[in-house]
């Protein structure tokens, strides 16, 4: 769970480089389908955090309704 108040960023680093991931565009695709949003993301590498509530929430319902087409 988020422990997070409004406002708050969490302090994520990036496991491959080391450096503090930053807040920024991200395209997500699936099954030909792109979405942009905004995730926080290695400046350096482009390595992508995607938090776990997102990921077993709106992700799985994208995903769920993709393959229902």
């Amino acid at each position: 769970m988020n422990n997070l108040t409004a406002g708050q960023q969490p302090n994520l680093t990036c496991a491959k480089c080391g450096i503090t991931l930053t807040l920024g565009k991200v395209t997500l695709s699936y099954l030909g389908s792109s979405f942009p949003v905004e995730l926080f993301k290695c400046a350096k590498c482009g390595l992508v955090y995607i938090p776990e509530e997102l990921a077993n929430g709106k992700m799985k319902q994208v995903e769920a309704a993709l393959e229902d087409k």
